[in-house]
């Protein structure tokens, strides 16, 4: 599974730059990029909150989920165990 960032476009909609948006949604410039490249382990919901409010948005116009098809692959990331 990958999870593609979608910050890019929605800046380039928005013409609104890296720095304004790090400086409204509070993070560095420098964390902006971190998401923007897909190098990001774990994005706190309340960063993701102030980020959809700042580009008046949802959650999925900033990130989208595309298979890559390695279903069933152990990447060592143990997810969320559901087992009822």
């Amino acid at each position: 599974m990958a999870i593609v960032s979608r910050i890019d476009v929605e800046l380039a909609r928005q013409k609104m730059s890296v720095g304004e948006f790090a400086d409204r949604v509070g993070i560095t410039p420098a964390n902006i990029a971190v998401l923007k490249n897909g190098r990001a382990k774990a994005v706190r919901l309340s960063t993701l909150d102030a980020m959809c409010r700042v580009l008046q948005c949802q959650p999925g116009d900033l990130f989208e989920w595309v298979d890559d098809g390695t279903e069933g692959a152990d990447s060592g990331d143990p997810g969320i165990n559901d087992s009822r």
